[in-house]
């Protein structure tokens, strides 16, 4: 059968293929059900090599699992199924076969064994994510992909370069870790994977493209593209201490942007950036609770995140606005809507009972245990930006905030559905944690609930709530923006392609010019060769039309000189 031969990723990929070729009421389900078969395939895979082809001297390894690839394969079929459930009412094709694209690419980089294997994927989905912001349709999106597409262009090709000088110089395209500092090798393809992780500076194109997508493209969008790079920081790269303070600081500077985005799917973009910075510091630390707990994280903020991206889209879709600024009174117009974004909301504030609780402390115990002290508290401080923004400031504003009598349009039932899922799931691992913990690649004595633990939780959750209430009227959803780093580029860069742009048109221009002077003084000089003759030509007043030789000897000459070239031809033959 055809689900027990194929890689995961490799029939979401004939999921695309198929999708065009089926009439228009069955897209719909099938966009579901290649998911759902990829996660099914996912989930029977067992440890070990499960499909390589000879490939010149090399081996393609093509599906590869171990636990840790297993725990991710799976959250990326499921978010692919749920993510489907969604997008039901979607009928647009583009978006469709963009998506299967996309979360198959994540799961080609998951389960490959071998480098030009995972660089086929990531490239993959690169240009498939770029198609799910363009499908928005509007003049920002075009802006915003075309940045997303140049800048992805970079970090491919220093991923590239990295792998290109690795098998140059130890002749096997096998992935394998590297050892912390290796090789010049192994820096530039940690700097290619920085670029998906979104580490600041590099890490501008989520926030500048991900608010500007569909409402259901930015569900998949969420889902992928940096977790899929922990992955592969997991792999080549654990216990490079460097990533320590870089995913720290991520964490920190994403909940600071998000703390003064006013955009609702700006501020869950920004999130990512400092929800991912927990992943890349379990990776740094190393240890077994460190991969644990970057996988245990990976694994819940694709759930809530995807889930905090529903609920923005449900936003979209039934009012046309995410900009707080115009938002407000929701609450008795769209209660189901808010009750599962706080879900997701608790979900990634750690609030326990929710899957944030359960994973995100486990990478500050492991930073904890391995004694990393200012670590651990620059890690619960972003938590505390991370309830102040996502849990209070945005539903504050959205559904509590001035009724602007904005009346919603009815939510297609799919979207609900898919939310009340995704927002079971969040509250199920909440619950049972070893339900995800025994997935996760080493065996993991973390406990979650102790009561050290809740008391120091529950202390920051309401002395952050106070803090906010205190200053609730501080909070007002303002008409601007806060400058990140792409102005760097985006400044100067208009200015540069205005330039480059200007100068190609101009030589253009004025290569035409020329040419058509030539082309008109050769039309005058045919009409007219007495001119040749200068002033020893036709007298004043003569008529070229008159004493131009018959059409028979133009004809007669240009028959003549192609004779003559045929001879010529065939004496040289």
């Amino acid at each position: 059968m055809i689900v027990e031969t194929l890689p995961p990723g490799f029939l979401l990929w004939l999921g695309a293929a198929l999708l065009p070729l089926l009439p228009q009421k069955l897209r719909g389900p099938a966009f579901v059900l290649f998911p759902l078969l990829a996660l099914v395939r996912v989930w029977g895979l067992s440890e070990g090599v499960h499909l390589s082809v000879p490939f010149l001297d090399q081996e393609l390894v093509w599906c590869q699992s171990d636990p840790l690839r297993r725990v991710f394969g799976l959250i990326f079929a499921l978010i692919a199924v749920l993510g489907g459930v969604y997008s039901l009412h979607v009928r647009d094709l583009g978006q469709q076969v963009a998506a299967l694209l996309y979360a198959g690419g994540a799961l080609v980089v998951t389960f490959s064994g071998d480098y030009l294997t995972l660089f086929l994927g990531w490239e993959v989905m690169a240009v498939a994510s770029a198609c799910l912001v363009w499908a928005r349709r509007t003049p920002e999106a075009a802006a915003a992909g075309l940045r997303y597409v140049l800048v992805h262009l970079l970090g491919g090709s220093l991923l590239l370069a990295g792998i290109c000088l690795h098998v140059a110089q130890t002749g096997s395209l096998q992935i394998g870790a590297f050892a912390p500092g290796e090789s010049l090798a192994a820096w530039l393809a940690l700097a290619g994977v920085a670029v998906n992780v979104a580490l600041p500076p590099l890490h501008a194109w989520l926030p500048d493209s991900y608010p500007k997508a569909t409402a259901t493209g930015a569900v998949f969008l969420s889902a992928f593209t940096t977790k899929t790079a922990v992955l592969v920081l997991a792999l080549l790269f654990p216990g490079w201490g460097i990533l320590v303070p870089l995913g720290v600081m991520m964490t920190l500077y994403g909940v600071t942007y998000a703390v003064l985005a006013n955009d609702i799917r700006e501020v869950l973009a920004y999130h990512i950036v400092s929800q991912v910075g927990y992943m890349v510091a379990g990776v740094g630390i190393g240890t077994e609770l460190g991969i644990n707990g970057a996988a245990a994280h990976a694994y819940s903020h694709i759930l809530y995140k995807a889930l905090l991206f529903m609920g923005a889209g449900a936003v979209l879709e039934t009012t046309g606005r995410t900009h707080m600024a115009e938002l407000g009174g929701l609450a008795r117009r769209a209660p189901a809507v808010l009750i599962l974004y706080m879900v997701a909301a608790f979900s990634i504030s750690g609030v326990p009972l929710f899957n944030g609780f359960i994973s995100k402390s486990a990478v500050v115990a492991a930073a904890a245990e391995s004694h990393r002290t200012v670590s651990v508290v620059l890690l619960l401080l972003a938590s505390v930006g991370t309830f102040l923004s996502v849990g209070l400031k945005v539903p504050y504003l959205t559904w509590f905030g001035p009724d602007r009598g904005i009346e919603p349009t009815r939510l297609p039932p799919n979207m609900l559905v898919a939310m009340g899922l995704t927002g079971g799931l969040c509250f199920l691992y909440g619950v049972w944690p070893d339900l995800l913990y025994r997935e996760l690649p080493y065996p993991m004595p973390y406990r979650p609930y102790t009561g050290a633990h809740l008391a120091e939780t529950l202390q920051i959750l309401l002395v952050t709530f106070l803090a906010f209430w205190w200053l609730r009227k501080k909070f007002v959803g303002e008409r601007k923006i806060s400058l990140d780093t792409d102005w760097v580029y985006r400044a100067p860069g208009a200015a540069a392609g205005a330039w480059a742009v200007g100068t190609v048109n101009a030589g253009f221009a004025a290569c035409e010019t020329l040419v058509l002077r030539a082309v008109h003084g050769l039309a005058a000089l045919a009409r007219d060769p007495g001119r040749l003759a200068g002033p020893w030509g036709a007298p004043p007043g003569a008529d070229p039309d008159r004493h131009r030789l018959p059409l028979g000897v133009s004809l007669a000459l240009t028959l003549a000189a192609l004779v003559v070239l045929a001879v010529w031809g065939l004496v040289r033959i």
